[in-house]
């Protein structure tokens, strides 16, 4: 398949919703392109490499960590160095807005982040929706609006209620990729909980669609097994049998027997 262009994707807005999905290997990259989701998403910059590897033709976002910039300079820098080095197609940023307009005018696509945003999200309350009341989710609206006049090329939408993320959608030209926030021009989940790869209790808005976790704890069982039963037998003598070591001719063994004390 083609890799989406910035354009496809704006173009899709209103007509179809597109996926997203968080990565963390190379592996997981490779079979969301197999898959035909749209777009891979990476927060970890050591990840980015691997995604493009296990991706080649899907649009990918790279992330700029959080507190990793502290300049409008710095986050062009930033950004350049995760599309250029890393072969990203946009950046995923936190920041002031600065910043983000630098980065726009640079020619650096970014995506942004409004409602429920974790590492800030005492200020509003704590891990809960934000946009329930008419005060805050006219906060979510001005908060995109800013973000579009910066020059982004969407915001992720966390965890806002879906009425009012519609409604948003339908009054900005930015992508909103909808993370718990019901149908937006995109839907976003983390790669983790769609295959149900961790034990840990998932958010509300997230759904598993495998249980990847369990058949790990098989794996590791199995290896577990194996490990025992090889220190057993190197515990009991029984490793290494005949077949594993190498033999060498009964005479130059002698030979060798013979100069072994000379030297």
């Amino acid at each position: 398949m083609s890799k989406l262009t910035i354009k496809d994707l704006l173009d899709a807005k209103g007509k179809r919703q597109l996926t997203q999905v968080l990565t963390f290997t190379e592996e997981e990259a490779r079979a969301c392109e197999e898959a035909g989701i749209d777009m891979i998403i990476t927060a970890r910059g050591d990840m980015l490499d691997g995604a493009r590897r296990g991706a080649p033709n899907t649009f990918l976002t790279g992330g700029i960590g959080y507190g990793s910039v502290n300049s409008a300079e710095e986050a062009v820098r930033a950004g350049f160095d995760v599309m250029r080095r890393q072969q990203a197609d946009a950046v995923y940023c936190f920041g002031d807005l600065d910043w983000i307009k630098a980065m726009s005018r640079s020619g650096i696509p970014v995506v942004g982040h409004v409602g429920l945003i974790p590492h800030t999200c005492s200020k509003t309350g704590g891990f809960k929706a934000v946009g329930k009341t008419a005060e805050e989710a006219l906060h979510v609206y001005r908060d995109t609006l800013a973000w579009q006049e910066a020059g982004a090329l969407g915001v992720e939408f966390e965890v806002v209620p879906h009425k009012i993320a519609a409604e948003i959608a339908k009054r900005v030209e930015i992508l909103i990729i909808s993370m718990g926030a019901g149908p937006g021009d995109a839907q976003y989940l983390f790669g983790c909980d769609i295959f149900g790869s961790q034990q840990a209790k998932m958010p509300r808005h997230a759904k598993k669609y495998a249980d990847v976790y369990s058949e790990l704890q098989k794996i590791y069982q199995i290896k577990l097994d194996a490990l025992k039963a090889y220190k057993d037998e190197v515990d009991s003598g029984a490793f290494p049998p005949p077949e594993c070591v190498v033999e060498v001719k009964d005479e130059e063994f002698e030979k060798f027997m013979d100069q072994v004390d000379k030297i």
